[in-house]
């Protein structure tokens, strides 16, 4: 069904060409100068060991490229070496996981190299691997962290349905108090913050480490960045996957909405999933029984939150995996059948922890580029009448927790782009990974970017529903296949009207017992 949606989307109008795009190399005054690498040294704050036996280096870039020789900021880079001979070296490929846009990506690059995604060892041999922070990201300078009470106030956090009109000026108050803060830390940095500055950022890396042209695997926001470096620079652009793809014309809050109703679909996915294996988690027979049982033990922690810190809000923030990736099903159901059945908060405790860094972090920069990328309501009323609509038609699981994660764009310092940016080139060679029950992005970001890019071809991953299909713990050999082909020799699909190939999903997981 959904493959005939996809089909029906690539039929609509022809691709928005792409506006002021900027295909002229830097000049040599203000070209990056070349990584100086080194072996990464060991137990990283973040990562601790997960970086040995990669090379690590920094980029300088322009905070702001309308003044490219002003205040420089740094990207801090790993890199895991081809190991064929320079004969057979293909060059580089640049790694950004997305996870939302703040994800630290400096561990990527091991992955790769050594196959443990999935990836064919000759293609893995074959390229130099780039992992980086974007940014405002990580070790990247500077590492943007705002108000840490919203999402740590020390307890609790407030219940994020909001029972009361008070309730929820509450949480705008807090939400303001967050954004109000981000701009007092960080000025004018937040202006440059957004994706655009970044995909020129990718530009600068090309220019350091010496390629003419690059290739790019993204996952998530890694698509749009992606998408963008491919309409600034369709030049230097050798071969492209975007997996996991997000929808161009709906960045900001049209987007978010949408992920209100893809992550309910989802979640009920995982409770139909939790209802086959009753005889291991005892939660009911039929989703709708599994799903009473989800909303009861969150009830419970709304009058006794375990240890005064895992109240709804933390229980909802727990059970967010579940509509992402399908491998955290058999923990998260251990969770459920533990605190509802048992009534024993251990495994939930153990799987909660206060947000430090790199989550700070992460909420943070989701915000600064969010915030500028696309246009957001000023006006809270617009968000109380959409989040309620969407919560009273029965999207509960997680509307109004994103509606909080995302709610300081109402109040941003910075001002939002009235539209997204136009994105789209003919000529770049791009390969779309799209699972068809996608969260975070549905269907319609992989649609609407196969017809922006006429060149693409597009991989539907049937029944499958983990960000991030291809060369992951998902374990797609079909998916995992086609993209070894194309990065090993640039072999894609024939070109077909809608979608141009598919793949079964990876099986469900398995309880043992």
């Amino acid at each position: 069904m959904v493959s005939t949606v996809v089909a029906a989307g690539l039929l609509g109008p022809a691709a928005v060409p792409a506006a002021g795009a900027d295909k002229a190399a830097p000049t040599a005054a203000t070209a990056a100068a070349q990584v100086a690498w080194a072996p990464c040294p060991g137990g990283d704050p973040v990562l601790g060991d997960m970086l040995k036996g990669l090379e690590c280096g920094t980029v300088r870039v322009p905070l702001d490229y309308d003044d490219p020789d002003g205040r420089q900021i740094s990207l801090a880079l790993t890199r895991a070496r081809h190991t064929v001979p320079d004969s057979e070296y293909k060059g580089a490929v640049i790694l950004n996981r997305g996870q939302w846009p703040g994800g630290i990506g400096r561990d990527l690059p091991t992955r790769y190299a050594e196959g443990t995604t999935g990836l064919a060892k000759d293609v893995g041999d074959a390229y130099d691997w780039i992992g980086f922070d974007p940014r405002g990201v990580g070790a990247s300078e500077p590492s943007v962290v705002c108000d840490s009470d919203y999402l740590d106030p020390g307890h609790a956090q407030p219940d994020p349905v909001p029972a009361t009109p008070a309730a929820e000026r509450e949480w705008t108050k807090r939400a303001r108090a967050y954004a109000d803060s981000c701009g007092e830390k960080y000025g004018d940095v937040l202006r440059h913050l957004g994706t655009e500055d970044a995909a020129r950022d990718l530009d600068r890396m090309r220019i350091a480490l010496g390629q003419e042209k690059i290739t790019y695997f993204g996952t998530d926001w890694g698509t749009y960045l992606g998408s963008m470096y491919a309409t600034l620079f369709p030049h230097r652009v050798d071969r492209m996957v975007l997996d996991s793809v997000v929808r161009p014309s709906g960045v900001g809050y049209r987007n978010s909405l949408r992920k209100n109703v893809t992550s309910e679909r989802n979640a009920r996915i995982f409770f139909a999933w939790v209802a086959q294996y009753d005889a291991v988690y005892h939660l009911g027979t039929t989703a709708a029984e599994v799903e009473a049982n989800y909303y009861a033990g969150q009830d419970a922690l709304r009058t006794a939150p375990v240890d005064g810190r895992i109240g709804p809000s933390e229980w909802a923030d727990v059970f967010e995996p579940v509509v992402y990736r399908s491998w955290t099903w058999l923990s998260r159901a251990k969770i459920l059948s533990d605190w509802v059945v048992d009534q024993d908060p251990a495994s939930l405790r153990a799987n909660y922890s206060p947000p430090g860094f790199p989550h700070q972090n992460r909420h943070a920069m989701t915000n600064a580029v969010n915030c500028l990328d696309g246009p957001w309501p000023t006006d809270w009323n617009r968000w109380h009448r959409d989040h309620t609509r969407q919560y009273d038609a029965g999207n509960r699981f997680l509307t109004w927790t994103n509606a909080w994660y995302n709610a300081p764009c109402a109040f941003w310092p910075e001002p939002a782009r009235s539209e997204p940016r136009a994105i789209g080139d003919r000529g770049v060679d791009v390969l779309l990974v799209q699972p068809q029950f996608d969260t975070a992005h549905g269907t319609a970001g992989a649609a609407e970017t196969h017809q922006l890019f006429p060149n693409s071809r597009l991989v539907l991953e049937k029944g499958g529903h983990n960000v991030g299909a291809a060369l992951s713990a998902n374990n797609n050999a079909c998916l995992n296949t086609y993209v070894g082909d194309f990065l090993r020799d640039g072999t894609r699909p024939a070109s077909r009207q809608g979608v141009d190939a598919t793949c079964a999903a990876s099986p469900d997981p398995v309880p043992a017992s």
